[in-house]
């Protein structure tokens, strides 16, 4: 898949509490560079897996809405991107209805790539969906010192 023609797009979601109130983050990049961004409430409060779920079925969503054929989705959610690839597999049941809903989005696509990165390189999609909830960004992560040796 090239950058050349597909659609780019990073998704995230948050629940405050946990489980509490969801909030939804996606932008989205289309092959000529415009930016289309997501931050919206979710439909329902749940746990963070609902959220990032709900987020990358939102993601799938506008995506086609806007008229992508070919997407490349970044989540911080190891878990939502296993489960939404595999249909196989068992854990977290009570996702199992919104991941056949992500299945039946993916299959909207004549290419469709789901990759998993570290929450760290997702920011802007983490400022969408804490925006949603009238949060602020989070703070950058410190970086860590080096212990030396006494």
């Amino acid at each position: 898949m090239s950058d050349e023609v597909c659609w780019l797009a990073w998704c995230d979601g948050c629940a405050r509490p946990n489980p509490g109130r969801i909030g939804l983050g996606a932008l989205l990049r289309a092959p000529d560079g415009q930016e289309y961004r997501l931050s919206e409430p979710g439909p329902q409060q749940g746990c963070n897996n609902e959220a990032e779920a709900l987020a990358l079925l939102a993601t799938l969503q506008r995506a086609h809405a806007l008229g992508a054929t070919c997407l490349r989705v970044a989540c911080d959610s190891d878990v939502v991107v296993r489960l939404a690839r595999d249909a196989s597999v068992m854990e977290a049941v009570r996702l199992a209805p919104l991941l056949a809903d992500i299945r039946h989005e993916m299959a909207k696509f004549a290419q469709l790539e789901l990759k998993w990165i570290p929450q760290h390189r997702n920011t802007q999609a983490d400022e969408l969906a804490r925006a949603a909830l009238g949060l602020p960004p989070r703070a950058p992560a410190r970086p860590r010192r080096k212990r030396h040796a006494r």
